[in-house]
């Protein structure tokens, strides 16, 4: 009975999630071309750019104090063309771009209340003297 029921198990999942069919997804992704390519690397940095068939874009170029400025895009599953600028130094990684979710703004109250901590600090603490 048990064996029964693993089956009917088995053959119900997979009557519930059938496979994707190929066509459905993105399967040009596979089959891309490099268009062109471009790698120049010195000693005071470097250039590279890529550029595939499927609409996949790279460029950066780097100097000698490792700062790297850059984009990369692509098109989405829904055909809209996306594209992140960068810049990646000191300050770290700061992407840039339409794409890049940004925060909700802060709720009014909460900033009126940051404003007054930064306005008022807490007055420093009495250490007795041993």
């Amino acid at each position: 009975m048990f064996k029964f029921v693993m089956i009917c198990a088995v053959l119900g999942l997979a009557v519930a999630n059938p496979p994707v069919p190929h066509s459905l997804g993105r399967s040009e992704d596979v089959h891309a071309d490099v268009l062109s390519r471009s790698d120049d690397v010195r000693a005071d940095g470097f250039d590279s750019s890529l550029h595939t068939s499927n609409g996949i874009e790279q460029a950066a170029s780097g100097d000698v104090h490792g700062n790297i400025h850059g984009n990369f895009a692509w098109i989405s599953p829904e055909g809209e063309h996306v594209e992140i600028k960068y810049v990646a130094d000191e300050n770290g990684y700061q992407p840039s771009g339409a794409w890049i979710p940004t925060p909700p703004p802060v709720p009014e109250a909460i900033a009126r209340a940051v404003a007054w901590l930064e306005s008022h600090p807490p007055a420093p603490e009495h250490q007795p003297h041993h």
